[in-house]
């Protein structure tokens, strides 16, 4: 079976590594000829959105997927018209527009911060009105990894979050104080059947992804990498639940075939959703070495057709770094116990996501000396 993969970054390249135990050939498709996962796969480099290479592309794939939601969506749905696409073009559609995904939540029953439309001033001053601040002002297209953002935290703030964004078709949200950020990522077969991974407290800074955990009763302190602690649980086993509850709606109503990612905040008891990632995703990068079917294995077998993988963890204990515009020297992590280096092949830029490491442990306190060590070699610890 031959899988085209509609972008060639690191998700692709985890795709194709995950692949090849299975004997599942790929195919790239990327505008850029340094995309990573073409050391590892025939690249295709032309633009997306260009017909031609499209039907090039096409021709002998089985089955073609995406590691990008950016993807254009009539690229996808052309695709769509000569060769079976997963995740459904109409999941990107979705995902690519944040009214429409919040629109779609509150449509399902998944609760979401309170939102509105915004395509002018006054209508910004008008559900600032309603809304209150603080808040959070974005642009509806095209924002990842904290771009596209505006917080208002006073009332002029408007005119600096107008100045910056206006334009463009923006959404204003309410903003969460949220305890933690937390994603659980799913995947459903095409026959319906669904798997949940355990639910990720994930920490941020600067809109990037620093740091995952995962593990029964994970919590910590504070959203500072520096001063990360796990501590015993504080939260209901029903978050769990929930979150798989909300996840579960999501894939049916869209007929949705491979892995998802639901970003949430919690809130207390509470689960409250921030948006979904239609493909593999950074939270989920543990899984390589700590579950027994990765996200990237799961992903495979559910647009291939093929039953999907447990999603049990091999240990009690896992987590994921990221490396961000640094790799430290190899000998340095692999001295760490229980870490695994992932390292993408990427030209070394500031902010840009050049690899992780992967940990695993049997307790808390091995996964905390084991968090701390990997966090020393990152740009961020070596300050």
């Amino acid at each position: 079976m031959t899988i085209g993969i509609l972008g060639g970054g690191q998700l692709g390249r985890m795709l194709v590594l995950a692949g090849a135990p299975l004997g599942l050939q790929f195919k790239i498709l990327d505008p850029s000829s340094e995309a990573v996962a073409g050391q590892l796969a025939p690249l295709l480099c032309e633009d997306i959105n260009d017909v031609p290479a499209l039907l090039w592309f096409s021709k002998n794939l089985d089955v073609v997927t995406y590691e990008w939601e950016n993807v254009p969506v009539g690229s996808a749905k052309y695709l769509a018209a000569r060769v079976p696409v997963f995740p459904p073009p109409r999941a990107l559609e979705i995902s690519s527009d944040r009214l429409k995904e919040k629109s779609f939540f509150r449509e399902n029953g998944v609760p979401t911060p309170d939102f509105a439309a915004i395509e002018s001033r006054a209508e910004l001053d008008a559900a600032l009105k309603e809304i209150g601040l603080p808040a959070v002002l974005k642009t509806r297209k095209f924002g990842y990894d904290g771009k596209g953002q505006f917080v208002l935290k006073t009332p002029r703030d408007a005119d600096k979050a107008w100045e910056k964004l206006g334009g463009v078709p923006l959404i204003l949200e309410s903003f969460v104080p949220f305890e933690r950020e937390v994603s659980i990522l799913a995947v459903r077969g095409q026959g319906g059947e669904k798997r949940f991974y355990p639910l990720v407290e994930n920490h941020h800074r600067e809109g990037i992804l620093r740091l995952s955990l995962v593990g029964a009763g994970l919590t910590s302190s504070s959203n500072r990498l520096d001063e990360t602690q796990l501590e015993e649980d504080v939260s209901p086993a029903s978050l769990q639940s929930d979150a798989e509850k909300f996840a579960s709606k999501l894939l049916d109503k869209l007929d949705y075939v491979g892995v998802m990612a639901l970003e949430l905040f919690q809130i207390g008891e509470r689960l409250l959703a921030n948006e979904i990632a239609p493909r593999v995703h950074n939270s989920g990068h543990w899984t390589i070495e700590g579950s027994v079917c990765s996200q990237f294995e799961n992903h495979l077998r559910a647009v291939a057709g093929l039953p999907l993988g447990s999603t049990e963890m091999k240990a009690p204990f896992a987590a994921m770094v990221n490396l961000i515009g640094h790799l430290p020297p190899l000998c340095e992590v692999l001295r760490i116990e229980g870490a695994h280096a992932h390292f993408y092949g990427k030209e070394i830029k500031a902010g840009r996501k050049v690899g992780h490491i992967t940990l695993t442990a049997s307790s808390r306190e091995e996964l905390q000396s084991a968090v701390d060590a990997a966090q020393l070699l990152t740009a961020d610890g070596r300050r």
